[in-house]
C-alpha cells in the first residue's frame, strides 16, 4: 500500500542511509498541500514523507480548533490519496513539545492503536517529540517513555537532541543561546544509550547551527561536521554497523553543498515548510494582481466568477508548492529513488 507499514518505512530509511540520500519531509495543513506533495513525489518518482504540525492540525479541524482532529482529518484524505500513486509516502506529526504530548501525540497513537485492532493501517507511521525546550535529562525521559509507547503500536519516534533556533508553528528558539545550537556527540550518545533497547528503531533530530525561518544563503552559519563526530562516536562505541537516522531541520537558505555534505553524514529525512509555504503563496499574488479587477466587483461591476473560484488560484497554488518540492527531490538525491508501490 502506497502510505507504507512499519516494514516498508524502515526499508525506506535504510535505503535512504545505505544510498547517502533523504526524503523530503513537507508539512501540509490543507488539501491543496497534501494534493501538491503527491503529485511532486509522483512526478520526481520519489518516496517520501508528508509532515502534520500542531498548528497545520488545527488550521484543518476549522473552528472545532483541535489539533489532533485536524491531523487525523489531513492524515484520513492523504491515505485515500495515496492508494492512487506508485510510490510510497509516510506520514509523520512535526514538533510536538511537551506540553502538547497528552492534547496531540497521544491522541494520534490512540487513534492508530484503535485501527490496528481493526485490521486497519497505521494512522501516523511515526512522530515527532520535540523536548528542546526542557532540561535535557527530562527530554530523554519523555523520549524513551514515548517511545516505548510507539514501539508497541509499530511507530517510529523523532526526537530532538539540541534546539533548532528561529520559530516555526509557535515554538519560539529566537533568542536561545548560540551554544544550544550545536549538539555535541555526548548528548547524542545520551539519547542513544536511553533509547537503543527500547524499540528497533529511532529518528534524530541533531541540531548543528540550524535556524527555523527565512534567510538567505550564508547568513545561518552550519556546521555540518557534527553530525560527523556524532556519527563517529556512536561507532567508536558500539562498532561500525552503528548508525544514527539523523533529520536536518531548519534548511530554509542552506546552500545545496551544505545540505548535499549532511547527506554524507547520514542523514535521511529533511524537513521543508518555510520555502514551500512561499511557494504556495506566490502564484495567488500573481493571480490576485493579474485578475485583481476581475476577483473584486470594482465599482459595482459584477467581477469574473472564473478569477475568484477559489479552485482557479488554489491550483496554480498547488502546481506552484509541487514544482518546489521536486527541487527539494533532486537536492536531496531522493528522485527516481521510489521502491515502486509495495
Amino acid at each position: 500500500m502506497p502510505v507504507v507499514d512499519y516494514k516498508n518505512y524502515c526499508k525506506m530509511l535504510d535505503r535512504a542511509l545505505e544510498n547517502k540520500f533523504a526524503y523530503p519531509a513537507v508539512n501540509v495543513s490543507n488539501v491543496e498541500t497534501a494534493n501538491a506533495v503527491l503529485e511532486a513525489f509522483a512526478k520526481a518518482k520519489s518516496d517520501g514523507i508528508i509532515q502534520v504540525s500542531i498548528g497545520g492540525g488545527k488550521h484543518a479541524s476549522g473552528m472545532v480548533a483541535n489539533s489532533a482532529i485536524g491531523a487525523i482529518s489531513l492524515a484520513n484524505h492523504i491515505h485515500l490519496m495515496a492508494e492512487k500513486y506508485d510510490i510510497n509516502i509516510a506520514l509523520h506529526t512535526d514538533h510536538c513539545t511537551a506540553a502538547n504530548v497528552e492534547p496531540f501525540m497521544k491522541p494520534l497513537i490512540e487513534e492508530t492503536k484503535r485501527r490496528r485492532a481493526q485490521g486497519l493501517p497505521n494512522l501516523f507511521n511515526s512522530h515527532m517529540f520535540d523536548g528542546s525546550d526542557i532540561p535535557l535529562e527530562e527530554n530523554i525521559k519523555i523520549s524513551k517513555e514515548l517511545m516505548a509507547l510507539c514501539a508497541e503500536n509499530e511507530i517510529i519516534l523523532e526526537v530532538e537532541a539540541g534546539v533548532v533556533g528561529g520559530e516555526e508553528d509557535g515554538v519560539n528558539n529566537e533568542d536561545v543561546a548560540a551554544d544550544k545550537l550545536f549538539t555535541t556527540p555526548e548528548d547524542m550518545l545520551m539519547f542513544e544509550e536511553a533509547l537503543k533497547d527500547v524499540g528497533d528503531r529511532y529518528m534524530l533530530a541533531a541540531t548543528f547551527g540550524n535556524v527555523h525561518g527565512v534567510y538567505k544563503p550564508g547568513n545561518v552559519k552550519l556546521k555540518p561536521i557534527i553530525l560527523k563526530e556524532g556519527q563517529d562516536a556512536l561507532k567508536a562505541k558500539h562498532g561500525e554497523d552503528a548508525n544514527y537516522y539523523l533529520v536536518f531541520h531548519g534548511g530554509s537558505g542552506s546552500t545545496k553543498e551544505e545540505i548535499e555534505e549532511t547527506l554524507e553524514y547520514g542523514v535521511i529525512k529533511m524537513n521543508i515548510d518555510t520555502d514551500t509555504q512561499y511557494a504556495f503563496t506566490r502564484p495567488v499574488v500573481e493571480h490576485m494582481f493579474k485578475h485583481y479587477d476581475e476577483v473584486l466587483k470594482v465599482e459595482g461591476e459584477v467581477g469574473n466568477k472564473k478569477a475568484y473560484d477559489p479552485r482557479a488560484y488554489l491550483k496554480k497554488a498547488q502546481t506552484g508548492m509541487a514544482e518546489r518540492v521536486i527541487e527539494a527531490c533532486n537536492v536531496l538525491r531522493s528522485s527516481g529513488q521510489t521502491m515502486g508501490r509495495q
